[in-house]
């Protein structure tokens, strides 16, 4: 409740001097820290939250849907702030963004904490240090603490990629742009519902969605026109959805309560951390090699970092337990 009252405090202060014209770029940059520094806190401390809220049956849905409207989000809030921004302003999108922030508030008052789920927690402080110790003595959690870390950096910048395939490649306006948008956002919400309905989350699914997931970037990146694009953004956004959403779920419901928090903390660096340095060289790379560039090498990077770490884990797991031969046929089941 606090990170969210924050939240909601920085969009208001921007929306106020933004309508009074006072703002400045250096502002915004101290608003955009400001607003990492509580989305570090809000981040993990709402995805452990979840498990306060449901039982352990239906723990993976709660997760997945948790994980499908945070992903969601992020790939449909630029588009519908681009469409209001046109409309209203910037300083009005960032008053209503603040109104939202209420809402949220609201919601978690008028929850029943009596019938929350109370959970085992560790005696003593739990440092992020800790998180990082236990997800070092499982080699399931270090997989896919790697793969997020690979995919995320490599693949997840479709705002930067689509802005660039539309401007440079195709001569196409904010209209085209648009549609764009909304057809990676349709893939989105259908790979969302699907993510929901898995009944559990495996490195199967988090393997081969991050695979599939380079697939469909490179193939994008190598589209010969605008509307073989538009066809296949749907699919990239279903499997980015499903990506996101199987590594949270997996994280989530393989660490032990008392450690929770500062495991989805290291995963929020991951899928975070990562990415602004190679939005730094894709836009390098488009203007060196063309807007194609950061597409197909962020498909090929997402798929190779993902097999070589598969592989890895693999000579890993057959070094260590080698007396254990039914180990790889389970991992192929995706148990």
């Amino acid at each position: 409740m606090i990170t969210q009252a924050l939240m909601g405090l920085l969009a208001l202060v921007l929306g106020l001097t933004t309508l009074h014209g006072s703002a400045t770029v250096y502002l915004v940059y101290a608003f955009a820290f400001a607003l990492g520094l509580v989305s570090a806190v809000d981040n993990p401390t709402r995805q452990a939250f979840v498990h306060e809220i449901v039982d352990h049956k239906s723990l993976h849905n709660a997760i997945s849907l948790n994980s499908a409207s945070f992903n969601l989000a992020r790939l449909l809030g630029p588009a519908i702030a681009g469409l209001m921004v046109a409309a209203i302003g910037s300083g009005w999108v960032f008053l209503v963004n603040a109104v939202s922030f209420g809402v949220t508030i609201g919601a978690l008052m008028l929850m029943r904490r009596r019938e929350l789920r109370e959970q085992v927690r560790e005696e003593g402080d739990v440092r992020l240090m800790d998180g990082f110790r236990f997800v070092r003595t499982r080699p399931d959690l270090v997989l896919v603490v790697v793969i997020i870390a690979g995919v995320a950096a490599f693949g997840l910048n479709f705002q930067i990629t689509m802005a660039l395939m539309a401007r440079q490649e195709f001569g196409l306006g904010a209209a085209q742009f648009g549609f764009m948008s909304t057809s990676l956002a349709v893939g989105a919400i259908c790979g969302s519902l699907m993510a929901a309905r898995r009944h559990r989350a495996t490195l199967r699914a988090v393997v081969v969605s991050g695979i599939a997931f380079g697939i469909v970037t490179l193939v994008i990146g190598l589209s010969p026109n605008y509307e073989f694009m538009l066809v296949m953004l749907p699919l990239a956004g279903g499997l980015a959805m499903t990506f996101t959403t199987s590594t949270q779920s997996f994280m989530q419901i393989r660490s032990e309560p008392w450690v929770r928090g500062r495991i989805m903390g290291i995963y929020t660096l991951m899928l975070f951390g990562g990415t602004p340095f190679c939005a730094a060289l894709i836009g390098v790379s488009a203007d060196m090699f063309g807007a194609r560039s950061g597409l197909v090498g962020g498909g090929i990077g997402s798929i190779v970092w993902t097999v070589i770490a598969v592989m890895i884990y693999l000579r890993h797991r057959a070094r260590t337990r080698p007396d254990e031969p039914a180990w790889r046929a389970s991992f192929t089941r995706g148990r």
